[in-house]
């Protein structure tokens, strides 16, 4: 009888079973190409998705024409908000609903391709947005989604899944299905031109911490450590040029392109704790999510730098954009990272503490309870309990010094 190797808590012999489900259109002014992919998915009525801010920076109205010069029929929902709700998704069926659409086209940052992933699962499944909570709930098939990022940072046009909050608790809520996934997602880095700088801060802060955190969690393999690399290397050298010249589009073709490997890094290994800490910043006191994540990212990092291979894991990663050398020693490599992570907030302009952040210190245990609860606590490479997260939310409750 044959014996079975015990592999050690990670190896590239760790299993995956990735599929493509996402066709990659990536290129500058490839917005142009909307009609003729719209086609390729059977596409005569159109839903588009996206939010008053988008609609204003004339991106919708562009996607419009090209998508009725295909000789498709297009309606609009444009009311997406940040960090949408099962209000917003009701919201978005009612129109789908009214206009008999049969695709999807969101096109703007996370939250609009939250909202179209969430509308369709109501629309093709019947029920509520809570019914979907979860993975792989749906049963029926979905309508086909194109996601067009305008922001380099959720990856989640490489993602089938949906984060939409529950509008009376504000639990924000994971809705996982292959089905969800979009068949096509457009990578155009002139649309990215238009972000506000702030926008530009917080999403690129989210993608980068994306990749840190999918380099190390216990779902990692060797293919989501692939995109986690590729994805350290194209972003962190393009995120301080994206604010010194931001009308370079090879900075920022590079960030899109990384946050959209961040997104198939999460789709392969999941997130961590900064997530999960994250969730209950926004939630409570509406940090903006790529602020919260990057700003307990730091502290997590130190965190679960005790675990021996994660440690190895960061070191690693570290040594992709040469911020350090492995050689020079496991632990100095760490400390650079997190060095490194904390000048990026810096560059983003970024408060130094949540007590800046209007983060009070009396919520802490209702914080870390949640945060203990969040579906990718349990995805993290060091075992992590309510007492780890309030210690990490006081820590961070601390002004930064300034090395």
């Amino acid at each position: 009888m044959a014996v079975i190797p015990t592999l050690p808590q990670f190896s590239t012999l760790n299993p995956f079973d990735h599929q493509p489900r996402t066709r990659l259109v990536f290129g500058v002014n490839s917005l142009e190409r909307l009609g003729e992919l719209a086609r390729d998915v059977q596409a005569s009525k159109v839903l588009l998705v996206t939010d008053p801010g988008i609609a204003a920076a004339g991106h919708a109205e562009r996607a419009i024409k090209i998508l009725e010069s295909a000789g498709i029929k297009v309606y609009v929902f444009d009311k997406v908000v940040e960090n949408p709700t099962t209000r917003v998704v009701t919201e978005c069926l009612a129109a789908a609903r009214s206009a008999g659409v049969d695709t999807f086209v969101a096109l703007g940052g996370g939250s609009s391709m939250d909202t179209a992933k969430g509308c369709n699962f109501v629309l093709t499944n019947g029920g509520r947005m809570q019914d979907y909570w979860g993975v792989a709930k749906a049963t029926k098939p979905m309508l086909p989604l194109i996601a067009i990022p305008t922001t380099a940072g959720t990856g989640s046009e490489c993602q089938s899944a949906a984060l939409i909050a529950d509008e009376d608790t504000h639990q924000k809520m994971a809705c996982l299905d292959v089905k969800a996934a979009a068949k096509i997602a457009i990578l155009d880095p002139a649309l990215t031109l238009s972000q506000p700088r702030r926008v530009t801060a917080c999403t690129g802060i989210d993608a980068i911490a994306h990749v840190v955190e999918t380099a190390v969690t216990k779902k990692r393999n060797a293919y989501s450590l692939m995109c986690a690399h590729e994805g350290f290397k194209l972003t962190v050298p393009s995120f301080q040029r994206v604010f010194d010249a931001p009308d370079d589009v090879e900075a920022r073709g590079r960030m899109l392109l990384g946050a959209a490997l961040a997104g198939m890094a999460i789709e392969n290994s999941m997130l961590g704790a900064a997530h999960s800490a994250a969730n209950p910043l926004t939630a409570h006191f509406g940090v903006v999510h790529g602020q919260a994540v990057g700003m307990m990212l730091p502290h997590v990092v130190r965190f679960n730098g005790q675990d021996p291979e994660a440690l190895k894991a960061y070191a690693e990663l570290a040594s992709a954009p040469e911020i350090a050398c492995v050689s020079d020693g496991l632990e100095e490599a760490l400390e650079a990272l997190i060095h490194h992570l904390e000048s990026l907030l810096d560059i983003a302009k970024m408060p130094r503490s949540l007590v800046e952040c209007g983060v009070k210190e009396s919520m802490i245990p209702v914080m870390a309870e949640e945060a203990s609860k969040q579906w990718t606590a349990k995805f993290n490479p060091r075992k992590i309990v309510a007492a780890d997260f309030a210690s990490l939310y006081e820590a961070a409750m601390e002004p930064r010094k300034t090395p």
